[in-house]
């Protein structure tokens, strides 16, 4: 847990700084973590491709990896219908809606807030970051207890940016392409079926 809560506490330092006076006004823009996240993703670009086994790792993938997407999604969906079945808010449409975010909280909280209303938008971000959260800090009891694919499948969506430095350092370099792969099906599949969900339901 020494990774997961040396997280937390960089979490936490944010959320502090964030409502302080003191924080400068450049660090408060939208650009600045996302600038910050395009330096993540390079650094472990690099620590891959600087990986003397990166040539049997690609060769390794195969079309069956688009099978980690399809269930991430059917086990989102499904506990969806669950909490939908056993708890009856905030409706069907909506819950399934929310789930389809796959933690693209960004994305999925505008498209829903225009499509239902802005409290479905607000559950829909707040649903979402909380996924991204939890994977960030739970990725290493994840792996030991669920396995290597367990952080993919739990990051959905941001398993191809915030989430996948921890995927590479608990899950292994060999995930990364993986993780990538799902995220970015997933990240496509998000407006397509949040668009059907309200079209049909």
């Amino acid at each position: 847990m020494k990774d997961s809560l040396i997280i937390l506490g960089f979490f936490a330092a944010g959320i502090a700084a964030g409502l302080g006076s003191w924080t400068p006004d450049w660090l408060c823009t939208e650009k600045a973590p996302l600038y910050a996240l395009y330096a993540l993703i390079l650094l472990v670009a690099v620590v891959i491709g600087a990986d003397p086994r990166l040539a049997d790792i690609v060769g390794l993938i195969r079309p069956s990896v688009l099978l980690v997407p399809v269930f991430a999604a059917l086990g989102t969906l499904a506990g969806s219908l669950l909490y939908a079945w056993l708890f009856g808010q905030p409706g069907l449409a909506d819950t399934l809606a929310i789930g389809s975010g796959f933690g693209y909280y960004s994305l999925s909280s505008v498209l829903i807030g225009q499509l239902s209303g802005r409290d479905a938008g607000v559950v829909a971000l707040l649903s979402n970051i909380s996924r991204e959260i939890f994977t960030l800090l739970c990725t290493p009891l994840l792996v030991r207890w669920f396995g290597k694919l367990a952080p993919v499948m739990s990051g959905g969506a941001t398993a191809m940016d915030t989430t996948l430095p921890v995927i590479a350092k608990f899950s292994g370099r060999e995930m990364t392409v993986i993780a990538v792969i799902s995220g970015l099906v997933l990240t496509l599949a998000t407006p397509v079926l949040i668009s059907m969900i309200y079209r049909f339901l």
